[in-house]
């Protein structure tokens, strides 16, 4: 098995000949060390394609991301502002949805026009003509809720999920339809086998598991039956503690689950690892970032001891990694998986 066919034996609940090992995202560490910026590549696709290139040459992870980082600049593309940082995935600034009639004025067809979705395109396809053979090649995006949150306003959002719920599922539908828009081209030619989502507003540090099973559940399990019916895998992150709602975690439908740190894993094993794929779940600040690598290693070795037995297992970060994170602690991070013994 390369490691694009143990990516996936893992999310079919197959054993693999190791742990498949990747980060969520990378995007703002993989920018910081390579010495651009968001905005740079957001006008250079070849520039993009070869700095995600330069990384995998590295570090050889298992999965790829091309575009990460980029989730709010995807919003942008109805015509949202974007506020850039010196560092850090660029803003949002403003939210476009204000009541249930405003979406009906937002106009999906420019989505396959907007330069960075162009740019994001191309420099995925020419990683995957690359690569796309021997590892797992994505593009990222928000998952549905955090999506309409991001249109509508996250505190708004939040209120809304009390005062105006038709709000909330108007702006979860529209939602699914832009992240439709975006993905189709990429899927009809070919390019993307799995869809990466962040929903990290339908975390149970936001929202509630009642909110959760109404308002998150569906737009999700709707996604996946659509990417299925494409023969494409989703892969969902979602961030903080959920540790109240892992059981509803399969009914979405996505193919594997990433758990941020905050997640028992032994008890996400229990409950949901017989039924799905589960990733997870190394501290990306507390241990990634500013441990030692003795303690990266031991770390990992203690996730994959809790979590790796029988496999659909993956081990990743319990997030995205801040850009700050030691290169030898990342190296440790794959290695200790790529040898870890079954």
């Amino acid at each position: 098995m390369n490691a694009k066919e143990m990516v996936f034996a893992a999310m079919e609940m197959r054993k693999t000949e190791r742990i498949p090992v990747a980060p969520f995202g990378c995007g703002v560490w993989t920018i910081y060390r390579s010495g651009t910026t968001f905005r740079e590549l957001s006008q250079d696709p070849e520039r993009m394609a070869k700095t995600n290139l330069e990384i995998y040459e590295k570090y050889k992870p298992d999965i790829v991301y091309v575009g990460s980082g980029y989730n709010n600049l995807q919003a942008a593309a109805l015509g949202g502002t974007i506020k850039f940082r010196e560092v850090g995935a660029p803003d949002l600034e403003e939210p476009y949805i204000h009541k249930i009639e405003d979406i009906d004025k937002l106009d999906l067809g420019r989505i396959p026009n907007d330069p960075v979705i162009q740019t994001i395109w191309k420099a995925l396809r020419m990683v995957k003509e690359k690569i796309g053979d021997e590892v797992v090649v994505t593009m990222t995006s928000w998952g549905p809720f955090t999506l309409a949150a991001q249109l509508v306003g996250v505190e708004q959002m939040m209120r809304a999920c009390f005062k105006d719920k038709a709000l909330v599922e108007a702006a979860c539908a529209f939602a699914v339809k832009m992240l439709q828009a975006i993905y189709t081209p990429i899927i009809e030619d070919g390019t993307l086998e799995m869809i990466s989502m962040a929903d990290p507003t339908a975390s149970g540090d936001l929202i509630s598991r009642k909110q959760f099973e109404k308002f998150a559940l569906p737009p999700l399990k709707e996604m996946s039956d659509w990417a299925h019916a494409r023969n494409v895998k989703v892969l969902l992150h979602i961030c903080g503690d959920t540790n109240s709602r892992l059981d509803l975690f399969p009914a979405t439908g996505v193919d594997c689950i990433s758990l941020d740190h905050k997640v028992d894993m032994k008890k996400a094993k229990t409950e949901i690892g017989n039924k799905m794929c589960i990733a997870g779940n190394m501290n990306p600040v507390a241990i990634l970032d500013r441990a030692t690598a003795e303690q990266v290693a031991e770390e990992a070795t203690m996730i994959l001891g809790d979590a790796a037995a029988d496999g659909g297992f993956i081990l990743m970060p319990g997030c995205d990694h801040p850009p700050s994170v030691p290169e030898e602690n990342l190296r440790t991070f794959y290695e200790t998986a790529k040898n870890y013994k079954l």
